[in-house]
């Protein structure tokens, strides 16, 4: 019998060998879940491609995904050639006969086992390398774009006499490019120098040469291209002298040159430029020369150079020639910052004038006939009275209002804009009864109606409703009053994060006059879902299986997402900064969302940067209206761009606003036909662009350094001020902004303003009053005035401070304790008026009978004098004692720190309240003196205001017999 075992002579078992069908099955899931992870991959780009079309901005993804793609592959392959190409040529270099030594013993077994996949080992790091830099590359797509399609500025740099657009678009090209040629021949030195290794052709221990003549040449040349683009580094490193950040005392985060970088770093940079090229021809001679001694030792000298004339040499510079003299030195320097800056944030017309702050107290009839029409009074908050919207206005649990309101302009019933406060009744996810798919994504869908109130109203009658209450003029559900037929679903808004699919067989929750109706969304936004593979796609890319198999998507049913005006500005204009407060408008019957972008760089010669997140944070700054750039700094910003979106369809529109901006017409030629000229912006819309919150900010903290323009002012810093905190929040954060419509000085009608204080450094007293022109329709918009101010006016912390010590609010808080209630204190205005500052301050209840704040009293203030009323015109009848109201009395002026003046206190006397305005008088003069290092002049006002105490300290004697006198000291 023959042996069947599994010996020799028996036949060969099929131990664990699967059947056929078994691989047939494996090889079809394989398959299947290639595919699988393929479409999941697809899917991100399938709707996203589905999403850009259904905004009529497809041109956008087109553009940026060939850019990227062009990017990966010319870098990409440019990379892999470049290390394939020299690890080909070490291979092919290599000696014909290694030398018979251990260490090549050792490595004839490397050479052995990869001998029968050099092919593959060569494709599979050239491809590695190549997707790493092609992956790398890619994400220039923002460089690329502005150095092919950059447009001059038409200004040069006052260093280099080239335009400013050689900084902003071809600098940074220039240093990527460079960048990416390091790393090329620096991966193709290593490829190189492990390639001789292996092959013989560099030897560590073995005996004889170090090196075959054949590598000594290769690797000679791949360090000359090295030094030489050292060279070209050196050669660029002088311009970007120009837009270098670096510490300077005297202003803080610098920008560009100084004294020791124009004569000591620029010569430097020019001769170690010098050094790197003849090093570089020194490495390239070896190829004749087969020998690395001069070029290493031009080599060594050129690191020597870098040592001493980069960096020793600059040291000296600054320690022995700036520092005796710096203020001298660096004035010059100093004069083309503070230029350079001043265009760059568009602050360059900006100009102190000189304003005294303090009125005439002889004029109190003038300055309240005045007061009247100084300006519209906003006594209704927009950042406070949101509970006040949310409980009056809210209708149902599932709408909402933004946490702060916006400030906007409507036509008033007298046919004269009034300033308003609005906000959009949002859709609430949370607030939803039965929280489930279907209702979350398909029955509600949308918001209500946009609710506004009069901004400067009083406070409210017994008999027309709450007293208090915001008086709304457009309200209701559906919405009824001044703003007339508007189209009021709000399918997109702030509020409005998640997904809704709409149209189709499932039915949507709305509102008509005679209450809750369905309705179908009727726009044409939105990507359709009725194809089974659209659906399939959004199903993975959102991870909602549901999307491939509900019933209740079918024909006619759109997805709607990045539903946030943000969101969809942000991805039809990748290349802007967006502002962080986005505002609604009914215009033409429609809501339109309001943004303003910007354009911005960091390129700006001289022009000291800033961070948008930080410079833009103030009291209101949440995480929703947090600003952030493309880059983490800029150093130029222009208000480029207004964009719209539609509250009902999210049709987005992009309107050029500043027409010369030389980094909008950029993008303009990058991205054609996605921004619409300015004149086609409708007269309606342009009634209700403003001026943006974000970009004030930015020029207010500009502001406090560069509105000096004199370098040696500027250099001391003995004129800085600062942005005051807060002074109605406890957390220390800035003051912000406020939209108001006032009368500046010299003007005879109110403006539309943002308008902002600032303090001097480190003091609490007012140092200056800024406000912006924010009207679109004046002719004057945009122009900023400052005013500075040369008394000693207290400042929006010291009123605070001052308005709560008087009588009236502690009974007025005491008696709230009493009915469980709280107070909250609402935007502290400030208007200038007669030669003077009016402060006006609306106080608000919070709690007992209505849980949302209640408009209770208003507190004004001017000349140091607060009063605390019932009404704005009670107040101002009382701060300036007209109508029968007695003056408060002349408070105690609050000492400032290190302020040990003393103050006498009020009182009736005439021959007091002259020696209390000498003193005054004296004390100002003396600070004057001091500024101005004038000591005789600080002497003799020193000797009068002591003198004017002395007579005070008599006269208040006089008027109360018994009362011990208050003397300098005592």
């Amino acid at each position: 019998m023959p042996d069947r075992g599994g010996g020799p002579t028996g036949p060969r078992m099929r131990v664990g060998r699967p059947s056929r069908r078994v691989r047939t099955l494996l090889m079809t899931l394989g398959v299947l879940a290639v595919l699988a992870m393929a479409f999941v991959m697809f899917a991100g780009f399938w709707t996203d491609w589905l999403w850009y079309r259904s905004v009529a901005y497809s041109s956008v993804f087109t553009t940026t995904l060939w850019t990227k793609i062009g990017l990966f592959v010319v870098f990409g392959l440019l990379m892999a050639a470049s290390v394939g190409l020299n690890i080909w040529l070490a291979h092919r270099l290599r000696p014909p006969l290694s030398a018979m030594s251990l260490e090549q013993q050792s490595l004839d077994r490397y050479r052995m086992g990869i001998a029968p996949y050099k092919k593959w080992a060569l494709l599979g790091i050239t491809a590695l390398v190549g997707l790493i830099a092609g992956a790398s590359a890619s994400s220039q797509w923002r460089t690329w774009l502005m150095w092919v399609n950059g447009v001059p500025f038409g200004q040069k740099d006052p260093q280099f006499g080239m335009d400013v657009a050689f900084y902003s678009f071809d600098l940074p090209w220039y240093r990527f490019l460079l960048g990416f040629g390091f790393a090329a021949v620096v991966l193709s030195l290593i490829a190189a120098v492990l390639t001789h290794y292996l092959y013989g052709g560099l030897r560590v221990t073995s005996p004889g040469a170090r090196a075959t003549a054949a590598a000594t040449g290769h690797l000679s040349v791949l360090l000359g291209i090295f030094v030489a683009l050292k060279a070209v580094a050196y050669w660029l490193d002088r311009y970007g002298l120009a837009v270098k950040s670096s510490d300077f005392k005297a202003a803080g985060n610098w920008t560009g040159l100084r004294y020791v970088d124009a004569n000591a770093y620029l010569p430097a940079k020019t001769i170690l430029f010098c050094i790197a090229v003849i090093c570089a021809l020194l490495f390239f001679a070896t190829l004749w020369r087969r020998t690395w001694q001069l070029p290493m030792i031009g080599f060594g000298l050129m690191v020597l150079s870098a040592i001493l004339i980069g960096g020793l040499y600059p040291a000296i510079v600054q320690k022995f020639q700036v520092q005796p003299n710096e203020q001298a030195k660096e004035a010059p320097y100093i004069k083309k910052n503070i230029d350079a800056t001043r265009e760059a944030y568009g602050i360059d017309a900006a100009k102190a004038e000189n304003y005294g702050g303090k009125g005439d107290p002889k004029r109190k009839a003038q300055q309240r006939e005045q007061a009247a029409t100084a300006a519209s009074y906003r006594l209704v908050d927009s950042n406070i009275v949101s509970p006040a919207f949310q409980q009056l206005q809210q209708e149902r649990k599932y709408y909402q209002f933004p946490a702060t309101l916006d400030v906007d302009r409507y036509t008033g019933p007298d046919g004269k804009p009034q300033d308003t406060v609005i906000g959009l009744r949002e859709l609430n996810i949370k607030g939803i009864p039965k929280r489930n798919w279907i209702n979350d994504h398909f029955t509600y869908t949308h918001g209500f109606g946009a609710i506004a109130a009069k901004g400067t109203n009083t406070i409210t009658d017994e008999d027309q409703g709450t007293p208090g209450a915001p008086d709304f003029i457009e309200s209701g559900l559906p919405t009824k009053g001044q703003l007339g037929t508007y189209e009021q679903r709000v399918y997109y808004g702030e509020k409005t994060e998640q997904y809704s699919i709409v149209g189709g067989p499932q039915k949507e929750l709305d509102y008509e006059k005679n209450g809750e109706v369905t309705t179908s969304f009727k726009g044409k936004s939105g990507v359709d879902l009725s194809g089974a593979f659209n659906r399939a796609a959004y199903a993975v890319a959102l991870s909602e299986p549901q999307i491939l198999y509900s019933g209740a998507i079918g024909d006619g049913s759109r997805i709607l997402y990045n539903r946030t005006p943000k969101e969809r500005v942000e991805a039809v204009a990748p290349w802007l900064t967006i502002d962080g407060d986005a505002y609604p408008a009914v215009v033409d019957g429609r809501i339109k969302w309001i943004v303003d972008a910007y354009t911005t760089t960091n390129g700006y010669p001289y022009a000291s940067r800033t961070t948008l997140g930080d410079t833009t944070a103030d009291s209101l700054t949440d995480s929703q209206r947090a600003v952030v750039a493309q880059q983490n700094q800029v150093n130029y910003i222009r208000n480029s761009v207004k964009a719209t979106v539609d509250a009902y369809d999210g049709t987005v529109d992009l309107y050029q606003w500043d027409t010369k901006d030389p980094v909008l017409k950029t993008w303009m030629k990058a991205f054609p036909d996605t921004v619409k000229p300015k004149g086609e912006i409708e007269p309606d819309l342009l009634a209700h662009l403003r001026y943006p919150q974000d970009m004030f900010k930015v020029q207010r903290e500009l502001l406090t350094r560069y509105h000096v323009t004199d370098p040696e002012q500027f250099y001391t810093g003995s004129d800085a001020w600062q942005v005051p905190n807060d002074p109605t929040q406890k957390d220390g954060s800035a003051v912000p902004p406020y939209y108001l419509s006032l009368k500046m000085p010299g003007e005879q009608e109110q403006k539309f303003s943002l308008t902002t204080t600032f303090t001097p450094s480190g003091r609490p007293n007012l140092g200056a009053f800024m406000a912006v022109d924010a009207d679109a329709n004046s002719k004057d918009y945009g122009s900023i005035r400052l005013l500075r101010v040369t008394s000693t006016v207290q400042g929006p912390s010291q009123v605070q401070s001052e308005l709560n010590s008087v009588p009236e609010v502690a009974t007025f808080v005491r008696d709230l304790r009493g009915t469980d209630s709280e107070i909250d204190y609402g935007n502290l205005l400030t208007v200038p008026l007669d030669g003077g500052f009016l402060y006006v301050e609306p106080v608000y209840a919070r709690g007992g009978a209505a849980n949302y704040p209640l408009l209770k009293k208003v507190a004004v203030s001017y000349g140091g004098k607060p009063v605390f009323k019932d009404s704005l015109a009670e107040a101002l009848n009382a701060v300036f004692g007209v109508d029968g109201a007695e003056p408060p009395a002349t408070p105690e002026p609050p000492a400032e720190p290190g302020d040990t003046t003393p103050q006498p206190p009020a009182t009736g006397s005439a021959a007091l309240k002259q020696a209390i305005a000498d003193a005054q008088k004296a004390y100002e003069a003396g600070q004057e003196a001091l500024k101005k290092n004038d000591w005789t002049a600080y002497g003799k006002a020193q000797a009068d205001l002591q003198a004017a105490l002395d007579r005070a300290a008599a006269a208040q004697s006089q008027a109360a017999p018994g009362a011990p006198s208050r003397k300098p000291g005592g």
